[in-house]
């Protein structure tokens, strides 16, 4: 797998949140994967930061914090 590439596991990772929220976060905008890496769904490191934005948006309105 190109190093570029990233799993929804290894995007919560750095994240810090859990997989079934980047599950979501990925289907609610419509997100589409880079590519299939047998049955995983990879993404480019710019969806890191898209979804990072995302968060930090949703956060911010609720009151919390990353």
């Amino acid at each position: 797998m190109d190093k570029n590439l990233l799993t929804t596991g290894e995007i919560a990772r750095q994240l810090g949140c859990t997989r079934d929220r980047v599950e979501y976060l990925l289907a609610s905008r419509a997100i589409a994967p880079a590519a299939r890496a047998g049955k995983n769904r990879v993404f480019d490191e710019t969806v890191l930061t898209r979804l990072r934005n995302i968060i930090i948006d949703i956060e911010r309105r609720n009151g919390d914090t990353l």
